[in-house]
C-alpha cells in the first residue's frame, strides 16, 4: 500500500528519540503489519470539536495519547501565562471511567505542574459537572476533563474549561489552538513538580452536592418524595460518585439502583452504547423498573453530563422521553416556580439551540423572558451566561438529553437535571398527574412539536469525505419541496446568510460560523443538517408540528406527526 510522504514524514517524526520506545515499537510494527491503520492515526492531526478533542486512543497525531495530549497542555499553559501574567496560575483536573483516564489526567497534571502551574486533581474518577463546579469553586483559571463521553469503549477525550467553568469558546479557542499548532513535540515539559500537584475529593464532593441540592430542589413536600419510586443507572460510568448522594441529601429514599451497571467499567460491557439518546441503554433499568413498579427511570452517560428519562405513557408502560421533551418540562417548571416566587422581572433568560425543539421560543414568549440561542455544545449557553451578567439564567438545554439547571455548573449537568426531574415527577404524582400527563398539558398550551434525530455514521478518510460531499449537494441543490411542503426558508451557518425563498429576500445571520444548515417548511416543520464536531457522524435533526385542541386527541395528533416525519426521512433518503 502507498502512504503518502505527509504522513509518513510525521510517522519518521515519531520514530525520534522524542518519543518512548514502546511508541516507536508500536509504529514499526504498524508499519508492517497495519499499514491502513498506521494511514489513519497519522493523516491528520486530531482536533476540537463542539465538546473539545476526542478521539481513538492510540499512537499517532489523530490518536489521544500522552503526547498529543501533552502538547495541547503545554499549549495551554504557555497560553495561560501570557494571558494571566504575574498570576499565581491554576488548574484542576478531573476524569471519568474509560481506560486510561487516570493515567493521561496524571500525565496533563505533570505537564501544568512542570510549567510552575497549581494542579487541583481528582483522587478519583468524577462526573464532568463537578469539574465545571470545581473551577468556579476553587478559583481557578482553567479546568480539564479527561472523557470521551458516550463515545465508544476505544476512545478518550479532552475538553478544556476557562475561568467562568464553561467550556473554550472563541476567541480563547482559536488562540489557544495556534500556540498548540506552533509547538513541536519537543517543546512538552513532562518533568512533573509533585508539590504543584494537590489531590482533591472529599470536601468538592459535599460542596458540589449541597450546591446542586440548593439548586435543584423546590420546598418539595417529603411525603411527595417519599411516594416516588426512581430506578436509576450509571451505565458503568461516574455519576455512581454523585447522584446517590445528591438523591439522599434532597429526601429522595426510594432509589433503586441498577446493580449491573453501577460498578465503573471502560468497556461498557452490559450496553453496545452508553447513551442515554439510544434506547437500548436503558433496557435493564427499565426492566428492573417494570419489575418494582417504579414511576421513573433516571441514566447517565459514562461522565454524568447527558441524561435519559422512561416514564409512565398513558397505558402505564415505560416510555423514553427524548432529549427536546425533558428539556421543555424542566424549562416549563423552572419558569412556573420563578413565576409564583415572584422572581421573573424581564431580565431572566433561559438557553437552547439551533437545532433544539422551537417550543423553547413559545416558552420564553409566554412567561416574558428572552430565550437565546446559539450553536450546538453547551459552551454557547455558558457563553451567553458570561457575555450578559446583566441577565439572570434560569435554565437550559439542548435536545442531546442535556440540561443545565441556573448557573453553579457552567455545562450540561446530569447531576442537577435528574434531581430537578424527580422534583417534578414528585409534585406531579402526588396532585395526581404524572410527568406525562405534564408533557401532554404543554402540548395544549403551546402546541404539539414532535422531533426526530437520523444519524448516519460514516468512518475513516471516506467517510469523512462522503459527510463532506453530502452537505455539498444540500448547499448547492437545495431541495425545493420535502414531503409535499414547499421549502420557504433556508440558513447556511458557514456563510451567516438566511434566504427567503417566498420573497427573495436575503438575510444575515449574527451566530458564529458553524457547518450547519437548516431547511424550514410552509408547515412549520423544521430540517437541520450537521456533521458531528465528535463523532464520524452527520446528524438530521427534524422537528415537526401541529396544535393539539385537547387531551384526549395526543394520541390521534402523534400518529399524524410520526407519519410527516417519515415522510421527510423517506424523501430526503434518510433511512
Amino acid at each position: 500500500m502507498h502512504i503518502d510522504k505527509h504522513i509518513l514524514d510525521k510517522v519518521n517524526e515519531w520514530l525520534t528519540p522524542t518519543f518512548d520506545k514502546k511508541t516507536q515499537d508500536i509504529i514499526e510494527e504498524m508499519m508492517t503489519s497495519s499499514p491502513k491503520e498506521l494511514e489513519d492515526s497519522f493523516y491528520k492531526n486530531l482536533e476540537f470539536g463542539t465538546g473539545g478533542m476526542r478521539g481513538v486512543m492510540g499512537v499517532g497525531t489523530n490518536r489521544i495519547n500522552k503526547y498529543t495530549l501533552g502538547k495541547n497542555t503545554q499549549g495551554l499553559s504557555n497560553y495561560m501565562k501570557k494571558v494571566f501574567a504575574g498570576e499565581e496560575l491554576k488548574v484542576a483536573i478531573a476524569y471519568d471511567c474509560r481506560h486510561n483516564s487516570d493515567t493521561l489526567a496524571k500525565v496533563v497534571a505533570d505537564v501544568f505542574s512542570a510549567n510552575g502551574i497549581k494542579v487541583f486533581l481528582f483522587s478519583e474518577m468524577r462526573p464532568t459537572p463537578e469539574l465545571s463546579f470545581t473551577v468556579r469553586h476553587l478559583d481557578c483559571h482553567a479546568g480539564i476533563v479527561l472523557t470521551a463521553s458516550h463515545n465508544p469503549p476505544e476512545y478518550n477525550g479532552y475538553k478544556v474549561y476557562w475561568q467562568d467553568g464553561g467550556q473554550l469558546v472563541p476567541p480563547q479557542d482559536g488562540e489557544i489552538i495556534q500556540v498548540i499548532e506552533s509547538l513541536q513535540y519537543s517543546d512538552i515539559n513532562f518533568d512533573a513538580n509533585e508539590s504543584l500537584i494537590q489531590y482533591i475529593d472529599k470536601d468538592l464532593d459535599e460542596a458540589f452536592w449541597k450546591s446542586t441540592v440548593e439548586n435543584a430542589s423546590f420546598n418539595t413536600p417529603q411525603n411527595a418524595k417519599d411516594n416516588l419510586k426512581i430506578v436509576y443507572t450509571s451505565l458503568h460510568g461516574t455519576s455512581i460518585k454523585a447522584i446517590p448522594s445528591v438523591l439522599a441529601l434532597a429526601g429522595y429514599n426510594d432509589v433503586n439502583i441498577v446493580k449491573e451497571q453501577a460498578e465503573p467499567d471502560g468497556n461498557f460491557p452490559t450496553v453496545k452504547s452508553p447513551n442515554p439518546e439510544e434506547p437500548e441503554a436503558l433496557t435493564m433499568a427499565i426492566e428492573l423498573a417494570n419489575k418494582i413498579n417504579a414511576d421513573i427511570v433516571v441514566g447517565t452517560d459514562p461522565d454524568s453530563d447527558r441524561l435519559g428519562v422512561a416514564v409512565r405513557d398513558l397505558d402505564g408502560k415505560m416510555k423514553l422521553l427524548n432529549g427536546n421533551q425533558t428539556m421543555v418540562i424542566m424549562t416549563a417548571f423552572l419558569l412556573e416556580q420563578w413565576k409564583r416566587a415572584g422572581k421573573i422581572t424581564g431580565k431572566e433568560f433561559i438557553g437552547s439551540t439551533i437545532v433544539s425543539t422551537p417550543m423553547m421560543l413559545d416558552l420564553a414568549e409566554a412567561y416574558k423572558v428572552e430565550c437565546k440561542v446559539g450553536l450546538t455544545g453547551f459552551k454557547w449557553i455558558a457563553k451567553f451566561i458570561k457575555d450578559f451578567p446583566e441577565l439572570q439564567f434560569i435554565g437550559g438545554g439542548e435536545e442531546s438529553f442535556g440540561y443545565m439547571v441556573g448557573d453553579n455548573v457552567r455545562d450540561k449537568d446530569a447531576v442537577a437535571a435528574i434531581l430537578l426531574v424527580c422534583e417534578i415527577a414528585a409534585l406531579a404524582k402526588a396532585s395526581g398527574s404524572s410527568l406525562f400527563q405534564e408533557l401532554i398539558n404543554l402540548s395544549v398550551d403551546f402546541g404539539f412539536y414532535k422531533e426526530h434525530l437520523i444519524s448516519i455514521t460514516k468512518k475513516g478518510i471516506e467517510g469523512a469525505n462522503e459527510i463532506k460531499q453530502m452537505m455539498i449537494d444540500l448547499r448547492e441543490n437545495p431541495l425545493k419541496e420535502i414531503a409535499n411542503q414547499r421549502v420557504v426558508c433556508i440558513e447556511d451557518y458557514q456563510t451567516s446568510k438566511g434566504k427567503d425563498l417566498m420573497n427573495g429576500d436575503e438575510f444575515e445571520i449574527s451566530i458564529p460560523k458553524s457547518n450547519v444548515l437548516i431547511y424550514y417548511l410552509e408547515d412549520g416543520s423544521k430540517i437541520c443538517a450537521r456533521p458531528s464536531g465528535t463523532e464520524p457522524k452527520i446528524k438530521f435533526y427534524i422537528s415537526v408540528n401541529q396544535p393539539l385542541d385537547s387531551k384526549e386527541d395526543y394520541l390521534k395528533v402523534e400518529k399524524q406527526l410520526d407519519s410527516k416525519i417519515d415522510a421527510i426521512i423517506s424523501e430526503m433518503n434518510l433511512n
